[in-house]
């Protein structure tokens, strides 16, 4: 019986590996621990000047170079570099792939092991523990030791990358000096977890999904994967960018049909289908939707927002988008509220963009000048 896991090839990851491994919410362990990174720019002797960039759900560790399985370009270069807002000449940027993902990171797709931490032979896959966002933050903080960073000058991300940067300012205040959590909430809403939901479930009816198992044959849940990447899709774009990009063109049909795209939309969303299933396994995207499913920092507190960061000394930047209705403006506000109420330092921004979910990812120079100057001002005072 094959184990070979499609789709896509082995890549040899940069990671570092702690064989004494990690101990779950679940109450499960995972050992040994691996966690994939990515560092750009140069740790200054003081080690004062590093930068934690938290992904998104579907990101990886690879913020500012090609993917290695598609070649596209890094998912957020267009803000890391040379005198741009994450300034590789000044910063030390680090990207870690989540617990629970599938670019290096221990995952569904590595082997199997025992409560001993032996190796069983075969994948974890639908075994795999259930993960929270603490636990990925836990992960990390693996690693930041691990690098002999003490104390991160800031900690940075959106969406569910904007989750972590919460977690971590709750969990790990002493070492966080600034935090940035963009377009992103305190928990996840019920139409958040419906949507993953549909995904979720699209994924379970494929016919190759062989109850999660689907690797024995060298198989993958291509469909079902392909449909959960549409229904995210939509939902990380605005109506007026679907407008705008695509309105109701067509693409040459010449009648009715249900046998092909007629309209230049379907034609996008199926190539973002059928992308990702090249780059992206399966049970991963089960583990981490669950994992933002389960998020609610106010629970962590029995249910006191403020409490998750009272007595905290962390300097907080807090940006939304107009048009993003999957983490809208309210829910960042909602931060705003928790943080004003414990004392903290905190700037908040909503940018006016129609460009949806996606607009932090996106060029906005306006939320390009807030981050790299709140970014700027926190390294000035700690003179970095």
């Amino acid at each position: 019986m094959s184990t070979h896991v499609a789709p896509f090839p082995q890549v040899d990851h940069q990671r570092a590996l702690f064989p004494e491994g990690l101990a779950l919410d679940c109450g499960m362990a995972i050992a040994p621990l691996a966690v994939a990174y990515r560092t750009y720019g140069r740790l200054n002797a003081a080690r004062s000047n590093a930068i934690l960039v938290c992904h998104a759900l579907t990101g990886d560790q690879y913020l500012a170079e090609p993917q290695p399985l598609t070649g596209k370009p890094g998912w957020w270069q267009t803000i890391v570099g040379p005198g741009r807002p994450l300034d590789t000449d000044r910063y030390f940027i680090i990207c870690a792939n989540v617990l629970g993902g599938c670019m290096g990171s221990t995952g569904p797709r590595d082997e199997m092991t025992d409560a001993e931490g032996r190796p069983m032979g075969r994948p974890w896959g639908t075994d795999f523990p259930n993960v929270t966002i603490r636990d990925m933050v836990r992960a990390q903080k693996k690693l930041t030791d691990h690098l002999g960073i003490e104390r991160l000058l800031a900690v940075v991300g959106g969406s569910m990358g904007g989750m972590q940067v919460l977690e971590w300012a709750a969990t790990f205040p002493d070492a966080v000096y600034a935090a940035a959590p963009i377009a992103t909430a305190a928990y996840h809403s019920a139409q958040n977890i419906a949507f993953h939901e549909v995904g979720r479930t699209s994924i379970h009816a494929d016919p190759d999904w062989r109850g999660g198992r689907y690797w024995e044959e060298g198989l993958v849940p291509a469909k079902g994967l392909s449909v959960a990447r549409m229904v995210a899709h939509i939902t990380y774009l605005s109506e007026q960018a679907l407008t705008r990009k695509f309105g109701r063109r067509l693409r040459g049909a010449s009648a009715l049909t249900f046998l092909e795209d007629v309209f230049e939309v379907e034609s996008y969303l199926r190539h973002q289908g059928s992308t990702f299933v090249r780059r992206f396994d399966a049970n991963s995207y089960l583990t981490i939707t669950r994992a933002m499913d389960y998020f609610d920092l106010a629970a962590e507190h029995n249910g006191d927002l403020p409490a998750a960061f009272r007595g905290t000394r962390t300097r907080f930047f807090v940006a939304s988008f107009s048009s993003d209705w999957l983490f809208p403006t309210t829910e960042s506000r909602a931060i705003v509220w928790a943080l004003n109420a414990a004392a903290a330092n905190v700037s908040f921004v909503e940018i006016a963009s129609d460009k949806g979910h996606d607009a932090f990812l996106l060029e906005e120079p306006d939320f390009h000048r807030a981050l790299g100057g709140f970014l700027a001002g926190c390294a000035d005072r700690l003179g970095v």
